[in-house]
């Protein structure tokens, strides 16, 4: 396949966070994809952190005003862009003040609660409901961090249906994270409000650490690469086990190629 369309959704981007693994990757193999002549979409969470001014962030009207329904609450969807000069390219930020005006990525809202599992799938949701909108059917969707492990599972059962969505392949990193965050055991509570049933989470066997969302992720993908050098070996051998098309961890530079040879070979 000679052009595709690559979405890639990302918890970190470079220079909007520093650089971590996923961020400085998240930053780069999508411009190396575009530059192979590919079509890209980037999105990422507005956390607190991100100082808007800087980074020269503004709200889209046309996309923003969505009302999302986590957990029976409303939650109104912002859009934001920027733009990365070097590179032609614009990232998307999926914005809404009770989930991501915290000066922090993954510690807790104003009570001291953990959300994380309402805020991943308020952002997973919000990039893909943003995607539709702009009448861009995606061929690949490329996720980057535990924080978007959810999207595999959403895309597989809730969008499966979806015009837009139904037809893309869904490919998932996965990167040793030191610092990846916990999802509260609610998560299973709220995946019910769209009717997200117990066998399409079995494998996390009630869990909702790191690895158990790692698990969930690379069952429902189409795809896994190794983004890091080194991973958890319980996940390789679940990689292993599950028989999915894999790309070995392909280091810092010139890997363009091999991630778009990938894109094609589960394509």
């Amino acid at each position: 396949m000679s052009q595709k369309r690559v979405l890639f959704i990302s918890q970190e981007i470079f220079p909007y966070l520093p650089e971590t693994e996923i961020a400085t990757l998240s930053r780069k193999l999508p411009q190396s994809i575009q530059e192979l002549g590919n079509d890209v979409r980037m999105f990422m969470p507005r956390y607190g952190l991100i100082n808007e001014r800087r980074n020269q962030l503004h709200e889209v009207i046309r996309l923003s005003g969505l009302n999302m329904i986590i957990n029976n609450n409303d939650h109104p969807l912002i859009i934001k862009v920027a733009s990365i000069p070097s590179a032609r390219m614009q990232v998307y930020f999926i914005d809404n003040d009770d989930f991501f005006k915290r000066k922090s990525l993954y510690g807790p809202d104003a009570k001291g609660l953990n959300d994380n599992d309402e805020r991943s799938i308020f952002f997973v949701r919000g990039a893909l409901e943003t995607v539709k909108k702009l009448r861009w059917i995606p061929d690949v969707i490329h996720c980057h961090g535990w924080f978007t492990a959810l999207a595999m599972l959403y895309l597989k059962k809730v969008y499966q249906d979806d015009p837009c969505l139904k037809k893309s392949k869904i490919v998932f990193s996965v990167y040793n994270e030191p610092e990846a965050g916990q999802m509260p055991e609610t998560l299973f509570e709220k995946l019910k409000f769209d009717n997200i049933k117990q066998p399409s989470v079995a494998m996390m066997e009630g869990q909702t650490h790191w690895g158990a969302l790692m698990r969930l992720a690379i069952h429902h993908a189409h795809g896994v690469v190794q983004g890091s050098q080194e991973i958890a070996p319980e996940i390789q051998e679940f990689i292993t086990q599950s028989g999915k098309p894999f790309l070995p961890y392909q280091g810092v530079e010139d890997y363009a190629a091999a991630y778009d040879q990938f894109y094609n070979q589960i394509l």
